[in-house]
């Protein structure tokens, strides 16, 4: 587990094995079955999560009952609801296990501790979090401009490794679209083959 959550902090910065082994420290390790949450919403979301093994689905359920997938996690990313983390507030999201999965879990005492500590950690977040914005600005961007065919086969170019692990209700979630609406793409993405 430090193996992969090392090579994810190397991705960003550079920490020596004894800040390493430091911050790793600071993380809860926890299993989570198929169909468990992580988080309800309503709850207040105490952790940063860094998925060791399995997929999540972080979603919001809107007024008409539908599920919004904001994003999907495997491993070696990150899960939160950075809002209700941050704020101490009531998450408006649910974070589901898709799999039987692993995670690392830090709380907000103990990652302040490491921005204290571990000064080099505060620059791993501020990273993340950049990267983060920009990859929620392009897909709030592609959300607006995009056609939904587009959107999925740009979606299968992206995350191939999660085709294969996601039902296409959840992709069409993820899409903003219906399962049949999905269903009708592939049928004419295939039919162009």
């Amino acid at each position: 587990m430090i193996e992969l959550l090392k090579q994810n902090i190397t991705a960003h910065i550079s920490l020596s094995d004894t800040e390493t082994e430091a911050f790793y420290n600071l993380f809860q390790y926890k299993t989570i079955k198929k169909k468990s949450f992580l988080l309800r919403e309503g709850e207040v979301c105490k952790f940063e999560g860094f998925v060791v093994k399995g997929l999540f689905r972080v979603y919001h359920i809107d007024q008409n009952g539908f599920e919004q997938v904001l994003y999907f996690a495997i491993e070696n990313w990150w899960i939160t609801d950075i809002d209700s983390f941050t704020n101490e507030r009531s998450s408006q999201l649910f974070i589901e296990a898709l799999e039987d999965s692993e995670v690392l879990l830090i709380s907000k005492k103990d990652k302040e501790f490491a921005y204290e500590n571990l000064p080099k950690i505060e620059k791993l977040f501020r990273v993340m979090t950049q990267k983060t914005h920009v990859a929620l600005q392009r897909r709030m961007i592609d959300n607006l401009s995009k056609t939904a065919e587009l959107r999925y086969i740009e979606f299968v170019e992206k995350y191939p490794q999660l085709i294969q692990r996601l039902s296409n209700i959840q992709i069409a979630a993820y899409l903003g679209i219906t399962n049949v609406f999905l269903s009708n793409i592939r049928r004419k993405i295939a039919y162009k083959k």
